[in-house]
């Protein structure tokens, strides 16, 4: 039996689902997605709940219902609140500036990184160290969030790149004489 598969998912006012065969389609205030459910899985709206079972006892079917639950109650959050990441920027003379659909960062290369900032996303920088990532897609935040951070991961000796907001970097002692 799957924990995250049992609970069904609430849908908050202001917020439509509809349920066509294997297709999950909810629309909110922020914007409208969609999530195509494996044939394992059955998808049922009952009220304001959607409920995921899975239709046979096989591995694959047990394995895609607590995934299929989860996605949509991704979806359906994403359309009434969405979905956030924030990266800070650490070392001398890095920063980043958004430019209109297009992310301009200095990290420490003889030329600028341009990312260009793909739709349904919007990046922001509070502060030149500061860089906020947010969007309705919890899956294309975390991607696009994931891409920004490659271009400079933090190193372990001084910390310097680009992280997530309270992520924890190892560090290690230089060397010794």
């Amino acid at each position: 039996m799957s924990k995250v598969g049992k609970k069904p998912v609430d849908v908050p006012s202001g917020v439509t689902p509809r349920v066509e065969g294997q297709k999950v389609s909810v629309k909110g205030p922020k914007g409208e997605l969609s999530f195509l459910v494996p044939d394992d899985v059955a998808v049922t709206l009952e009220g304001s709940q959607i409920t995921v079972n899975p239709r046979t006892e096989t591995r694959k079917a047990r394995a895609m219902w607590g995934t299929s639950r989860a996605s949509i109650n991704n979806i359906v959050t994403g359309v009434s609140k969405g979905f956030e990441k924030k990266l800070e920027i650490t070392g001398v003379g890095y920063k980043a500036a958004a430019a209109g659909k297009s992310l301009n960062l200095s990290l420490g290369y003889s030329h600028e990184v341009i990312y260009a900032v793909p739709a349904g996303i919007t990046v922001a920088t509070p502060k030149p160290t500061e860089i906020v990532v947010s969007g309705i897609d919890r899956q294309q935040v975390g991607q696009v969030a994931a891409e920004i951070r490659a271009y400079r991961g933090p190193e372990p000796y001084k910390g310097k790149g680009v992280k997530y907001e309270g992520e924890f970097i190892f560090r290690k002692e230089g060397k010794k004489k």
